[in-house]
C-alpha cells in the first residue's frame, strides 16, 4: 500500500500534473497497481430521483431554476420506480446506484422519509447505495447511515479560490461541513470536481490539495469534464481535451492513492483509446447508463463491449467495505428534528451567471 499524504502543496501537485506524459502515466499506473486491482472497474448507475427546479446558481448546472435549459423537471420518484430502475441497473452489471436530487439541502419531512426508504430498498438488493442530496446535517447523515447508505457524494467542484466564480448561493465551507457531518457516521465519502469551468491549473491542484487534506481522504473521487449545456452560464465553454482528462486522472491517482477515481461526466466525447488511457492511469470506476442526471452518457452495452476488449471486469459490490445493515424506520434511533440549519448564502454576483439568468427571463 502506498503511504497516504495529507500535506501536499499546490506547487507539488502542479509539478506532478506537468510531469512528461509517459513518465506521469508510468508513475500513476505503478501507484494504481500497488493499491488496486488494475483489471477491475466499478460500474455505477446515477439516477435523478428529483430533477430540475434547484434554487442554487451553479454555473455548470442545467438543473438550476434560474437558467432556461431544455431539462424536463420531475417531482420526487416513488420508491417503486426507484426499485425498478435499481433492478434494471443490477441486471446491466452495475454494483452501485447513486441517487441524486436537485435540492440545495435536505429538509426533514415526507420526501426525506421516502429517500430513506429508497436507501433501504436498494441496500436489500445487495447493491451499494450512494446519495447526492445537497447539504445535510449530522442527524440527517445518521438517519441515512441507519437506513443502509453506503456512500454520500458531495463534490468540492473546484478550488476554494475559484469556487466563488462558479457559485454564489453557497460557500466552499458548506461543502466541507457536509463532508464532516458524513464522517461522523459509517458512511463513506465520495467527493471530487469538474474541470473545464474556466479554472486555472492552480485551481485543479487546489481542489486536489483540499481533498488530500481531508482525514481520512474520500473513498471515491469523481473527475468530471464539463459538459456545456445551452442556457447555462458555461454553455459556450470549450470542452477539455482527452490529454487534460488523462493528466487529471493520473495526478488524482498519485495524490489519492487509496481512493477510487471515478471517470464521470464527459465520457461521451472520449474514444475507447482515451478511456483506456484513463483506466491505465488509475481510473477504476465509471457511471453507466444513457444519462448522468441530465447529461448524455455512453450506452451500457457499449461500455460492456469496451470492458471485454480491454479485459476489464466489473467490480463486485462491497469489495472495499462491508455491506451496511438497514434499520427499519420504526426501529430508528435517530428521529426527525425539523432542523433549519443556517447554510451560508454569500450573496456576491457572478457576471456570467447573472447574464444567463437575464437571458432566461427573455
Amino acid at each position: 500500500m502506498t503511504e497516504t499524504r495529507h500535506n501536499w502543496t499546490k506547487e507539488e501537485v502542479m509539478e506532478v500534473y506537468n510531469t512528461p506524459l509517459m513518465e506521469l502515466l508510468y508513475q500513476a499506473a505503478t501507484v494504481h497497481r500497488e493499491n488496486h486491482n488494475p483489471n477491475q472497474v466499478q460500474v455505477s448507475t446515477l439516477l435523478s430521483i428529483k430533477t430540475g427546479g434547484c434554487p442554487e446558481d451553479c454555473g455548470y448546472c442545467p438543473q438550476a431554476a434560474r437558467y432556461h435549459t431544455d431539462i424536463e423537471g420531475n417531482d420526487l420518484m416513488s420508491v417503486q420506480q426507484v426499485k425498478a430502475q435499481a433492478l434494471r441497473a443490477k441486471s446491466s452489471g452495475s454494483s452501485r446506484v447513486c441517487m441524486g436530487a436537485a435540492w440545495r439541502n435536505v429538509k426533514d419531512g415526507p420526501e426525506f422519509d421516502n429517500v430513506l426508504e429508497m436507501v433501504r430498498t436498494i441496500n436489500k438488493l445487495d447493491m451499494e447505495v450512494c446519495c447526492t442530496l445537497g447539504m445535510i446535517t449530522e442527524n440527517q447523515a445518521q438517519r441515512l447511515a441507519e437506513a443502509g447508505l453506503y456512500a454520500y457524494n458531495h463534490n468540492l467542484d473546484t478550488s476554494e479560490d475559484y469556487y466563488k466564480d462558479v457559485i454564489s448561493t453557497r460557500a466552499f465551507q458548506d461543502r466541507l461541513d457536509t463532508i464532516d457531518n458524513v464522517r461522523k457516521t459509517n458512511v463513506t465519502v465520495c467527493s471530487g470536481g469538474i474541470i473545464g469551468m474556466g479554472e486555472q491549473l492552480e485551481d485543479r491542484a487546489g481542489m486536489l490539495v483540499a481533498l488530500a487534506s481531508l482525514s481520512p481522504q474520500p473513498e471515491s473521487t469523481p473527475i468530471n469534464a464539463l459538459v456545456p449545456v445551452e442556457g447555462t452560464p458555461m454553455e459556450e465553454f470549450e470542452k477539455v481535451s482527452i490529454w487534460e482528462m488523462v493528466r487529471m486522472v493520473a495526478t488524482t491517482r498519485i495524490i489519492l492513492p487509496n481512493t477510487q477515481v471515478r471517470l464521470s461526466a464527459g465520457r461521451t466525447d472520449m474514444s475507447r483509446e482515451g478511456q483506456a488511457m484513463c483506466f491505465f492511469a488509475g481510473a477504476n470506476s465509471i457511471f453507466a447508463g444513457d444519462k448522468l442526471l441530465t447529461t448524455p452518457n455512453p450506452d451500457v452495452n457499449e461500455d460492456m463491449k469496451m470492458f471485454k476488449l480491454l479485459g476489464l471486469q466489473p467490480m463486485k459490490p462491497f469489495a472495499k467495505k462491508a455491506q451496511p445493515e438497514s434499520v427499519e424506520a420504526q426501529y430508528s434511533k435517530f428521529k426527525e428534528q425539523g432542523e433549519k440549519p443556517k447554510w451560508s448564502r454569500p450573496g456576491h454576483k457572478i457576471e456570467r451567471n447573472e447574464e444567463a439568468k437575464a437571458k432566461a427571463k427573455l
